[in-house]
């Protein structure tokens, strides 16, 4: 169910910006993104620093990685906006389509590295059951992620399993095809600021 403060509760000033966003862009303002807007001191500006960090921040993990993990967490929890959302920065991001599709359709056959696929499933698995065990650590470590690494990659997933909930819970609204290229034009040159 949609729910009616993504299209009316903003104040004249952001009003006029989403009317200038959607002029200049030719899409209109994602719902991710409008949400933001709405009471921003409860949730927009905690939630912009916290996946600016997890998704642009320093890792060891490319911009691309980051983004497929968001896709493959939103695919995991069937959150249909996020997924075209992140496939598409992804896709761009590596400049890679099969790639990504790939990961998408069967992570177990999906041309990547060990690391990634290993981090990637572990990621899965938080996110279906709310938890995972020591073994699937030891499994990320062995297949030569570091400590650093997964603690980033967990910080993605704290980000997008918040993200696709809102999203669901807010009903919010999918994009064309072009929409979600000109948000993940927008989001690989700007961030989540």
């Amino acid at each position: 169910m949609r729910l009616d403060i993504l299209d009316h509760g903003y104040k004249p000033g952001t009003k006029l910006l989403f009317a200038l966003i959607r002029l200049f862009s030719g899409h209109p303002v994602p719902d991710a993104a409008r949400l933001v807007f709405y009471r921003p001191d409860f949730y927009g500006a905690p939630a912009k620093e916290f996946t600016q960090e997890a998704m642009r921040g320093p890792s060891a993990w490319s911009v691309g990685d980051r983004e497929l993990m968001a896709a493959y967490v939103s695919k995991v929890n069937e959150c249909e906006f996020c997924i075209g959302a992140h496939t598409a920065t992804s896709r761009l991001a590596y400049q890679d389509e099969p790639r990504v599709a790939a990961v998408l359709a069967d992570l177990d056959a999906a041309p990547i590295e060990d690391p990634l696929r290993a981090t990637l499933r572990m990621l899965g698995e938080l996110t279906r059951q709310g938890t995972v065990r020591a073994a699937d650590m030891r499994e990320v470590l062995a297949a030569g992620a570091s400590p650093e690494q997964i603690q980033d990659a967990l910080a993605v997933c704290a980000a997008f399993n918040i993200t696709n909930r809102l999203g669901d819970a807010f009903g919010f609204a999918l994009l064309t095809p072009e929409g979600y290229e000109a948000g993940a034009r927008h989001l690989l040159k700007r961030g989540y600021r």
